[in-house]
């Protein structure tokens, strides 16, 4: 192990109501997932003094601490690239804790991202930004690939060909994370699994993406307390260490549309993020308990799982034929329901799964956790962890 390993770990989760009209604003939902968290870790606004978020996050650090009570913060800090930047808040909390910066971080994010602005319709105002970013979607905005689907629906036709995986591959992951979702009272598809056949009879949004290929819009919000290990063992909960923690931005990297690569269908940018994990935790993929895998649109978990040396190029779709990601499968799989299932958190809440797994509490638990694996937004510069007990 090397690094950041084992020098802090999660010790609170906090989460408000998962659905498609909250009724209060992004910073009320920001401030009840922190003031969750610390009750659920067992410390008081007092005892905070750091705070990360997404740079797409509408709640400042400021107007958070106001709302929540923290009186002083030391350290604060944002991430760019959407559902990238997952993991990489918690990286930046154990980074705080680990050199001393701060004691108690809390990473955070809330939208109204289904009653407000829905990330999943055309934003022309994308294409209109006075900065890098506006330039680049001006490559394909006026194509027509204004839309995450879109940007997608490219790469999976590539993978397609290239590996003969089917939609029927995708609807498998589908299936899986709605079988989970369905156990679990707190996400929003509590009690209704589908089928494949259901799958395949959903409408296109972006072909080869049919509707339950795409991840859900949520309103809500997921704050995840990080301190030291010795600060934690005075807390209420068992502590999920931070084995790993990466970022990782690839080659001719754009925002989802990065179709200059010579190669298209790969993710290279979560292979780095892989490579580092495994070496900072001294883990590989045959040591993963369970795999927290963002699943925005279910190509790029089979993607992810290649990527990260599950299994070969182009084999995912055999690797998930056998039922590998059920609970009782070889890599037990979104447990929680993930983004298809649970809610469209940008990744935060599979963050929370993965702590839920560490300590045994997960409504669809696993046996015997020890290591998890959870990985952040993917066709855009990601990071991940690895979660031990």
């Amino acid at each position: 192990m090397s690094g950041l390993s084992g020098k802090a770990v999660i010790a609170g989760i906090g989460a408000t109501d998962f659905s498609k009209d909250s009724g209060r604003s992004e910073l009320r939902l920001a401030a009840e997932a922190v003031t969750a968290a610390l009750e659920d870790a067992g410390l008081t606004p007092a005892d905070v003094d750091g705070l990360t978020s997404f740079t797409m996050d509408t709640n400042t650090e400021a107007a958070v601490a106001r709302s929540v009570g923290i009186p002083n913060l030391k350290f604060f800090s944002r991430i760019h690239y959407g559902g990238g930047a997952a993991c990489a808040t918690v990286q930046q909390a154990a980074m705080a804790v680990a050199t001393g910066v701060a004691e108690v971080v809390v990473a955070y994010r809330a939208f109204n991202e289904r009653s407000g602005t829905r990330f999943g319709q055309v934003n022309s105002g994308l294409v209109g930004q006075v900065n890098s970013s506006g330039t680049d979607n001006a490559f394909s905005y006026p194509h027509g690939l204004s839309t995450p689907a879109a940007f997608v629906a490219m790469v999976a036709q590539r993978y397609m060909h290239e590996y003969g995986a089917t939609s029927e591959d995708f609807g498998r992951v589908a299936v899986t994370d709605r079988k989970h979702a369905a156990n679990n009272p707190d996400a929003f598809f509590y009690g209704k699994p589908i089928t494949l056949e259901d799958h395949q009879n959903s409408r296109f949004i972006a072909e080869p993406l049919h509707l339950l290929d795409c991840c859900q819009e949520s309103d809500g919000g997921i704050a995840i307390v990080v301190t030291s290990p010795e600060r934690a063992k005075d807390l209420k909960q068992k502590p999920a260490v931070i084995a790993a923690a990466a970022q990782g931005s690839g080659s001719d990297q754009y925002i989802m549309t990065s179709y200059y690569r010579p190669e298209l269908a790969g993710l290279p940018e979560m292979e780095l993020v892989g490579r580092q994990l495994w070496q900072q935790a001294g883990l590989g993929p045959q040591d993963m308990d369970v795999a927290v895998l963002y699943d925005h649109f279910t190509p790029y978990v089979l993607m992810q799982l290649e990527e990260l040396g599950f299994c070969g190029r182009g084999e995912a779709k055999d690797f998930i034929a056998g039922g590998a990601l059920e609970l009782d499968g070889t890599l037990p799989f979104n447990t929680h329901g993930g983004q298809l299932g649970e809610a469209y958190i940008h990744g935060m809440n599979g963050i929370a799964e993965g702590v839920r797994q560490i300590r045994g509490t997960s409504v669809n638990q696993v046996s015997g956790v020890q290591n998890v694996l959870v990985t952040a937004g993917t066709g855009v510069p990601t990071s991940g962890l690895v979660l031990t007990a």
